[in-house]
């Protein structure tokens, strides 16, 4: 067991950087544990390589201070939401037992972000299940339910239900995500041109970021949806 304090699953190497890693770098830098789980290994995408995107995601991590990132080998593209899958990823949530999972969006132009949000957010219930048996490296493991289920906001916009600032993070946030060097804008490449290799998916980014900001009277921030209505002690939290 890895014990964390956020699990963070995306349906593919690129999502949590591309969705939230501001919010990923903040938390590290004030002390949380984090994990990064991907689905799949994002073989299907029109530049670069499973290879290739498995040493760009190590980047990635390291550039987030993230210690645990683990590939679940999920079909990129036909993964479906079923027993499979759904054991693979409670084993996860089991292996780390976080205190908060963060999901893809509850939809958005790829298929896999939606189908891999909700397929998260079952395992999340199974695996407070005592009748659904699991182990880890060849040990049985412990039931685990994780309090809260967030929902990142990728490429379709969604009114978010709470923002993280992330402004003090930005610059970092960006180098997070040019870690994906075959994926993103890169003027000198020769690869096929895909809808997020254009110079301006980039600036989308950071005008969704912006916009995201402005509500909360910040630079840049980032969204996130519930499953669930968010508690608090006191009301001074919520500025």
């Amino acid at each position: 067991m890895e014990k964390v304090d956020i699990l963070a699953i995306g349906a593919h190497p690129d999502d949590v950087e591309l969705a939230y890693s501001g919010t990923i770098l903040k938390q590290v830098q004030s002390g949380s544990q984090v994990a990064i789980v991907d689905l799949t290994r994002g073989e299907l995408g029109t530049r670069g390589s499973a290879e290739i995107r498995e040493k760009e995601a190590r980047l990635g991590a390291d550039v987030m201070g993230v210690k645990h990132r683990t590939n679940l080998g999920l079909a990129d593209g036909f993964f479906e939401i079923n027993e499979v899958s759904l054991l693979k990823v409670v084993e996860q949530i089991r292996r780390h037992q976080p205190q908060i999972v963060i999901a893809n969006a509850e939809w958005d132009r790829h298929p896999d972000h939606a189908r891999g949000g909700d397929l998260v957010s079952r395992a999340c219930f199974l695996s407070g299940l005592r009748k659904v048996v699991t182990s880890w490296e060849g040990i049985g493991q412990e039931v685990w339910r994780p309090k809260v289920v967030y929902r990142s906001v990728q490429d379709r916009y969604i009114e978010p239900d709470f923002v993280v600032d992330v402004t003090s993070f930005w610059e970092k946030r960006m180098e997070s995500v040019k870690a994906y060097a075959t994926q993103f804008y890169d003027p000198n490449s020769e690869e096929p041109e895909s809808p997020i290799s254009s110079k301006s998916f980039l600036e989308n980014i950071d005008a969704r970021a912006l916009h995201y900001g402005r509500l909360i009277n910040v630079r840049y921030a980032e969204g996130f949806t519930c499953e669930r209505p968010i508690g608090v002690e006191n009301l001074l939290d919520l500025t």
